[in-house]
This record gives C-alpha cells, sequence and structure tokens, in this order.
C-alpha cells in the first residue's frame, strides 16, 4: 500500500439516477455551505440541476449513459477525485450498469469515501475529516502489476 493525501478542499463528485436527482439536490441544498468549500464535479444533467441550483461553479462531464461515470472513473484513478458521492437507484436497471459497476469498483480500489445513499452521505459530509487533510492508503499497483508478470501498472 501506499499512501496518499487528500486534501482539506476535497475534489468531490455528485452523481444521481433520474430517480434519484431530487433526493441530490435536496441533499446538495441542505450541505450548500459544507459544498461551497470543495471543487465539486458532476455528470450531464445533475450537474446542470446541481448548477441552477446551488449557485456554485460545478466541473461537468459528459451524463453517465453517453460516458459521464467512465470520465470520473478515470479521474478518480488518476487522483483528480477524491470524494464520490452517487446517488443510484437499486430499482431501476440501467443501460449503463457496467459502467456504474467500473465506477464503484474505481472507488472502491482506490480508497476514496463513497457514499450511495443519504444517510452515508450525512454521516461523511458531517464527519470532522472533512475540514482537514487526511492520509489514506492506496493500493500499491505497481506491486501489484510485477507480481503478475507485467512491467508496470501503466502497461
Amino acid at each position: 500500500m501506499t499512501e496518499n493525501l487528500i486534501a482539506k478542499e476535497k475534489n468531490i463528485a455528485l452523481i444521481a439516477h433520474d430517480n434519484k436527482k431530487a433526493d441530490l439536490l435536496e441533499w446538495a441544498k441542505f450541505n450548500r455551505e459544507t459544498l461551497s468549500r470543495h471543487q465539486l464535479f458532476a455528470t450531464g444533467t445533475t450537474g446542470d440541476l446541481l448548477t441552477k441550483e446551488l449557485g456554485l461553479e460545478i466541473t461537468r462531464y459528459a451524463s453517465g449513459p453517453l460516458g459521464g461515470d467512465q470520465q470520473i472513473g478515470a479521474r478518480i484513478s488518476e487522483g483528480v477525485i477524491d470524494f464520490l458521492i452517487f446517488f443510484w437507484d437499486p430499482l431501476e436497471p440501467q443501460p449503463h450498469d457496467p459502467d456504474i459497476k467500473a465506477l464503484l469498483r474505481l472507488a472502491v480500489l482506490w480508497n476514496i469515501p463513497t457514499a450511495c445513499n443519504r444517510a452515508t452521505a450525512d454521516f461523511m459530509i458531517s464527519s470532522p475529516l472533512m475540514e482537514q487533510e487526511y492520509h489514506h492508503p492506496t493500493p500499491d499497483l505497481e506491486r501489484y502489476s510485477s507480481s503478475r508478470g507485467r512491467r508496470s501498472a501503466e502497461d
């Protein structure tokens, strides 16, 4: 394992499926003051709605089904996104379910705080760790690749 730093100002990705957008908007409005102290990222329509509702600057990616989930996943693996709030709908099948699974897999692999429902998001955002630097272990993928007979994690 290696250790990475999540800075005091977090890079937070906000994503919500259609049936969960209202929940995320309500949650974000309630937590607007805290969110305003961090850098925000979002996929497609969710980003548009949050920008209008909160009046905060949000870096927006494509809609989830058009690759936005994969773009956020890439930013996680690059160390850009260090906090994921993803209100997904467990009762509604999504045409891009493999992308969703890949996004959640990367969040777990890179050991970033991840909330998939409002209760977890409430606990995470109210944690004293939100207002300070946090050192967290991440996998040593160079060693993993070497043990698999690969030259490097970048191959």
